[in-house]
């Protein structure tokens, strides 16, 4: 079962790769409560980089950015990719979020969003994520919650909105 709402986030920090001058990807630490204290979080789980719907997905958040910058929202999304493939699909398709990498499974677990039939089923691939979203408010404690059975399917971008806004 998923983290449910009222709990707190998880105390995790996950590598994100920041691609710097040299044209080299370098690492940084994220922390998943980094805006504990100043704002509201929406953390993004997606099954994979370079894949169609997660592309779409990712996409449409960074064209919403600004909106939920404005409502004093933090945006992480979480694959289970290297941060070096992450940084190298975040520049291919124009995503321009904090995408950072749960390679280890970490994020997965405490969350309890490891997908574990819908994409073997049609890939073979295991220890991927549900596509996920979960918002927290300013103290850190979930207030939305959503996981997706089909990894096909989008989040609810309004209800989204909707969490930030409350």
């Amino acid at each position: 079962m998923p983290l449910k709402l009222g709990q707190p986030l998880p105390e995790i920090t996950l590598k994100q790769g920041i691609l710097g001058a040299d044209g080299k990807v370098g690492l940084v630490d994220v922390s998943l409560r980094r805006n504990v204290g100043k704002g509201k979080t929406v953390i993004l789980f997606v099954p994979l980089a370079f894949t169609g719907v997660c592309t779409d997905e990712l996409c449409k958040v960074t064209g919403l950015l600004d909106e939920y910058k404005k409502l004093g929202a933090d945006v992480i999304a979480i694959s289970v990719d290297s941060p070096f493939a992450q940084e190298a699909w975040a520049k291919q398709a124009g995503i321009n979020l904090t995408l950072v990498s749960d390679f280890n499974r970490v994020a997965l677990k405490a969350f309890k969003v490891k997908d574990t039939r819908v994409i073997p089923e049609k890939t073979g691939l295991l220890n991927v994520a549900k596509r996920s979203v979960f918002v927290a408010d300013k103290a850190g404690n979930v207030i939305h919650s959503e996981v997706k059975r089909d990894p096909a399917s989008m989040p609810n971008f309004a209800k989204i909105k909707k969490a930030v806004e409350a």
